[in-house]
Formats: structure tokens, C-alpha cells, sequence
């Protein structure tokens, strides 16, 4: 069936409420992360040597503001397109962060759910399984697309080192 056009407007407009409260859903969004998998820590520079979430970093706002944005994209890139289609630099960079860093899927997943926490807690009594879930296949495709630039990472590396 695809990407419906209900799904679409469910993410921008959540987006659109989700936008008016950034520096407090930024924070809530890697509180969740910790709370899931607080092993994680360490993957992001900005929470390394500390114990306590930096409320007015700006690298975790940025990065917060990045995932928001990302999936709202890939929300309407699916029902326009059909897929998502990240700008080639930018998957690039993605999925070499990743495979860098030595993310796997578990990982993805746990960002996935801290994501739609943080969506119920935007929305409140507004937020329906029907909105979630708009949420999680927007996230699964984007996340799919950086998996698959991951592998193409992963294979040229290891091409590279045969040769």
C-alpha cells in the first residue's frame, strides 16, 4: 500500500508541534536513549565525560533536530517518492558515521523507540498508535537507507584492502 497520505500528514503535523519545543525534546529524546540502552553513552562526543544530559549543548540539540527532521523528510519523500532518498554526501557521511562508530541494529531500534516516546510526550492525548505508527516507518526507511549505505561502506573498505 505504501506511505498513505493520512501517515504523511500525521508526521508533519506532530513535526509542526514537535518544532515549537526543541531544546526540551532534544533533551527528553537522548534522556530516552539513556534510559533504554544507557551503554550508548558513548557513542555520542557530547554525552562522552559526563554523567548528566548537557541541557544547553548544542551539539545534542543539533543532533536531536537531525533525527526529527530526517524522518519528517523521509515521511514525505515516502509518500511522494515512494522511498526515502537521502542527497548522496549526506547518506555518505551517514552511514560512515555509523559504520565508524560500529552501530548495529539494536541500536537503531533504540533510537527508534526513545523517537516515538518523544512523540507521545509532544502530542500528549493528541498522539494515537495511528500516529506512531506513521513515526515508525518513516524512521524504519530512513534507518533502512543509512543500513544500506553502511553495507556499501563496509564492502568498499574491505574492496580497499584487497587490492
Amino acid at each position: 500500500m505504501g506511505f498513505s497520505e493520512r501517515q504523511e500528514t500525521l508526521v508533519k503535523e506532530s513535526w509542526a508541534v514537535m518544532k515549537e519545543d526543541i531544546p526540551n525534546l532534544s533533551v527528553y529524546l537522548y534522556e530516552m536513549i539513556l534510559e533504554i540502552a544507557p551503554e550508548v553513552r558513548g557513542l555520542f562526543s557530547f554525552l562522552k565525560d559526563t554523567n548528566e544530559l548537557p541541557k544547553n549543548n548544542p551539539k545534542l540539540k543539533s543532533h536531536a533536530v537531525k533525527v526529527f527532521k530526517m524522518v519528517c523528510e523521509a515521511a514525505i519523500q515516502l509518500r511522494e517518492k515512494g522511498e526515502v532518498v537521502i542527497t548522496g554526501s549526506t547518506l555518505k557521511y551517514l552511514g560512515s558515521v555509523h559504520l565508524q562508530k560500529g552501530i548495529v541494529d539494536p541500536q537503531f531500534e533504540v533510537v527508534k523507540e526513545a523517537l516515538i516516546r518523544t512523540v507521545e510526550k509532544a502530542m500528549g492525548e493528541k498522539c494515537s498508535e495511528e500516529m506512531k505508527d506513521a513515526w515508525r516507518e518513516a524512521y524504519d526507511h530512513l534507518a533502512a537507507a543509512v543500513k544500506n549505505e553502511m553495507k556499501q561502506e563496509a564492502t568498499a573498505a574491505a574492496a580497499a584492502l584487497t587490492v
